[in-house]
């Protein structure tokens, strides 16, 4: 009975041993993916951040002091809202000086219509005058003329009615000469008065839009972002004075090393992936200065209003560069970065080193160009420390 326990534990020992010295891995500390058939999607990774679509500079309109800061950066603001209010006095006084040289001209143009008015009545009333006298002459004319006919007046006497006669003309066309000459003087003084009131007009517009400036007002709902923080500073015309975020839309900028710059063009397809979720998006303006080894590029998103979408949240950005309908795919993973290809195929409980061929990269998947079929179950995650080995024995 002593002598059987020792041969026992030989006969295990030699069943066993074969297990013992093949090397294994648990299944618990691998993880594997399936290849299948599919398209696939090229790209290159870029970092990205989320930035409002549209940001509207609110400048200073005049040189001017802040009085007050109304809103805060990180304060919402609606349309019509006041941001900053600016001491504008300067402005309210050549306001006040171009309106009162208006009115001035106003009353000028005004007293030149009254004018014209009242010479036209005057000459007006010589002319209707000058009329009757003309008719008058024509009439007495007329008389002398048959009465010199009959022989009843001399000569003299109807040269003097014909001279009358043509004295009264030459008046009336004077009179209606100056009539005209008067109606366009007037007018063409009128015409100058116009042009000033039309430019003191739009001076005053100006003035008048500067004025209601003053308090400068977002033209949209958003968020301030910056604003000047200092009251009683003084801003020159044109100087920056707030900036405002419009929430409702956004976009993606976006950097990436400049050894992708050959490759990325305005116009090319991309995804952003906030976590799990994907944004698809495009291209929209590439940057064409290199700063610090990184190429700079903003990517318009499909729905740039998407409730996940957050100021200066940071994103990964993948540009798309290549696309295949179909071809077969497993989920990337550590073994698709070595250098080596090889990888391991799950075969029952075993793992079998196989060389590889892979193609295109996508964010998630690789292509598999050969070495596996659709179906085969591959060891994805790293395997660096049993490339040396033909097979894998796993628990």
């Amino acid at each position: 009975m002593v002598t059987a326990v020792p041969v026992v534990a030989v006969a295990l020992l030699v069943a066993w041993l074969p297990d013992l010295l093949r090397p294994g891995v648990a299944r618990a500390r691998i993880r594997t993916a399936r290849v299948t058939a599919g398209p696939i999607e090229a790209s290159f990774q870029a970092a990205g951040t989320v930035v409002p679509e549209i940001e509207r500079v609110l400048s200073s309109p005049v040189d001017a002091r802040v009085l007050r800061i109304l809103k805060r950066p990180g304060t919402r603001v609606e349309r019509g809202d006041a941001v900053v209010e600016l001491d504008t006095s300067e402005s309210v006084l050549a306001l006040d000086k171009v309106t009162s040289t208006l009115q001035v001209k106003v009353n000028e143009q005004s007293q030149k219509r009254l004018a014209l008015k009242t010479a036209l009545t005057d000459l007006d009333g010589r002319i209707a005058v000058k009329k009757l006298e003309l008719q008058s002459a024509e009439a007495r004319l007329a008389g002398d003329k048959a009465l010199l006919a009959e022989g009843l007046l001399s000569r003299d006497a109807y040269t003097r009615s014909e001279l009358a006669a043509t004295q009264a003309r030459i008046e009336l066309d004077q009179l209606r000469e100056s009539r005209a000459n008067s109606e366009a003087s007037t007018a063409v003084q009128i015409a100058g008065l116009d042009l000033e009131r039309g430019s003191l007009d739009r001076e005053a517009a100006q003035a008048k839009h500067l004025v209601e400036l003053s308090t400068t007002k977002s033209d949209r709902p958003g968020v301030v972002t910056w604003a000047l923080s200092q009251e009683g500073a003084l801003v020159r015309k044109g100087d920056v004075i707030a900036r405002l975020a419009d929430l409702s839309s956004y976009r993606v900028d976006a950097t990436v090393s400049d050894v992708h710059a050959t490759r990325l063009v305005a116009g090319q397809p991309a995804v952003v992936r906030i976590g799990d979720e994907a944004i698809p998006g495009t291209v929209s303006t590439v940057y064409p200065t290199v700063e610090n080894g990184t190429v700079k590029f903003t990517v318009a998103l499909a729905e740039p209003a998407r409730q996940s979408l957050r100021p200066s949240l940071r994103v990964d950005v993948y540009v798309i560069t290549d696309r295949k309908a179909r071809t077969l795919t497993v989920t990337r993973g550590p073994f698709a970065e070595e250098s080596s290809r090889r990888a391991f195929v799950v075969r029952g409980d075993r793992a079998v080193r196989v060389p590889i061929v892979l193609g295109l990269t996508g964010p998630d998947t690789v292509e598999v160009v050969s070495g596996a079929q659709a179906g085969d179950e591959l060891i994805v995650s790293d395997m660096r420390d049993y490339l040396h080995l033909e097979e894998i024995f796993l628990k």
